[in-house]
């Protein structure tokens, strides 16, 4: 008993070990998990579920069509005052009932190839919708790619604020106590507490920044906002992202080739031009095949005075019928004409967006590609601004230290290598991220 108690405790500890364990931790997630949070939170995904879904719905009643329907009806009904018997087929005065038995079958024999362009439209919808479904799926995961970044970006910032104002902070208290033995004049106090104020000012808006940037990946993923909401940062270091390709035609050939959003254009189109033939077929005779089974029961008695049993008469008073239905259409008010007519703007509107969707890509391509150079290009500047202007900082703090420079002349100093920072950081990641869009659009993992 003591054997089996103690299994059972350890099986629920390792159960909610385990559950504990599934629930990612909302204070330093990794950007695979804001993916797959994202992924299953996104409402735009559950529709192009949702909407594959009802495609599958169509091609399955479209290929029902193939097939022959079947339906069986009963019905009853009594008649009182003067009507026929129908057993002696005499007008009486009287009740009769009577009991209706009957089966309907039919198929489409030929409809002009609708029933099969149908199908095959059905199919390309269907096709399309797998497409639409991956390209949903992409673009969640560009942007939570992108806001993360923003996140890692903004934690930077926060990082250099913090440092420029522990910096200013330290000359400040460093000045005062100058000033207080005359060693310096009130001015160089005074012109650091504004730089000061300043630099806490810089950090507010830094935190500011950070959190929103934090609100809006927390709102792309569906995760209710909290305080303590955070990622893991990664160690980004742009040395390690290199641009793919230098040909902007060559990458978009192979974009061409692999997005999803190009083939389900082209499915759009092809599913149009099945339409179109739909729509062409209500030109076209149809033929349909036919089959009834009735029967009936009468409760009177026939010419002998009896009542025949219920199976008996059903057996007895069975009809069957085939046949077959041809027609023809001759004029129908200019609703076919003019049903081909929309079907056919409609496959050239589907033409139009094929072509728009692959401006869009060759846009999308030409603009990652010319963000990534020019960031990596600022990037390289600002690295070579920053190596100088973090001597020359470090040259004005030892000069205003002993007394060779003023607080304004140092403030400036420092501001320049404060907004360098800043500008080295935004094109950093303005080229990691810019560098991860061209690997999406050439098929390559989007990671970090």
């Amino acid at each position: 008993m003591k054997n089996k108690f103690l299994g059972m405790l350890f099986f629920m500890l390792a159960f909610i070990f385990r559950a504990y364990c599934q629930e990612p931790d909302i204070t330093s997630l990794s950007l695979e998990e804001c993916i797959d949070i994202g992924l299953k939170n996104n409402l735009d995904l559950q529709r192009s579920e949702l909407n594959l879904v009802g495609n599958e719905a169509d091609l399955l009643e479209a290929k029902g069509q193939r097939l022959p329907s079947l339906s069986a009806s009963t019905s009853s009904r009594y008649n009182w005052g003067r009507s026929i018997n129908p057993v002696t087929n005499l007008f009486e005065t009287r009740r009769i009932g009577n009991i209706n038995l009957s089966a309907n079958s039919s198929m489409t024999v030929y409809s002009g190839g609708q029933v099969t362009n149908s199908i095959q439209q059905a199919k390309t919808e269907l096709r399309k919708g797998e497409f639409d479904l991956k390209a949903t799926k992409n673009n969640i995961t560009l942007n939570i790619i992108n806001l993360f970044v923003n996140v890692v970006f903004a934690k930077e910032q926060l990082e250099v604020a913090k440092s420029q104002l522990e910096i200013t902070s330290n000359q400040l208290k460093r000045t005062r106590k100058l000033v207080e033995v005359g060693s310096l004049p009130l001015s160089n106090q005074l012109d650091l507490e504004a730089q000061n104020a300043t630099s806490e000012m810089e950090l507010t808006n830094a935190e500011n920044n950070l959190r929103l940037a934090k609100l809006d990946l927390s709102q792309a993923i569906q995760v209710p906002f909290q305080k303590d909401f955070g990622v893991a940062v990664p160690d980004l270091n742009a040395e390690d992202y290199w641009i793919a390709t230098d040909n902007v035609e060559e990458a978009y050939q192979i974009a061409e080739n692999n997005m999803p959003e190009i083939k389900s254009a082209e499915l759009a189109v092809e599913s149009a031009g099945y339409g179109l033939k739909v729509a062409k077929g209500n030109f076209y005779p149809s033929l349909g095949l036919g089959g009834n089974i009735f029967s009936n029961y009468v409760d009177q008695p026939d010419g002998f005075g009896d009542s025949a049993p219920f199976g008996t008469q059903v057996e007895n008073n069975l009809s069957q019928a085939v046949g077959l239905n041809l027609n023809i259409p001759i004029f129908s008010n200019f609703r076919n004409k003019a049903g081909v007519q929309r079907a056919r703007v409609q496959k050239q509107l589907a033409e139009v967006q094929e072509q728009e969707a692959r401006n869009l890509l060759r846009q999308d391509i030409e603009t990652a590609y010319t963000n990534a150079t020019g960031a990596l290009k600022t990037y390289q500047s600002s690295r070579k601004q920053v190596a100088a202007l973090e001597e020359a900082f470090r040259m004005a703090q030892k000069q205003f230290e002993v007394g060779v420079i003023n607080a304004v002349d140092f403030q400036v100093s420092q501001n320049n290598l404060f907004k360098a920072q800043a500008d080295m950081l935004q094109a950093k990641y303005e080229y990691i991220f810019s560098v991860k869009v061209l690997d999406f659009y050439l098929g390559n993992p989007l990671t970090l």
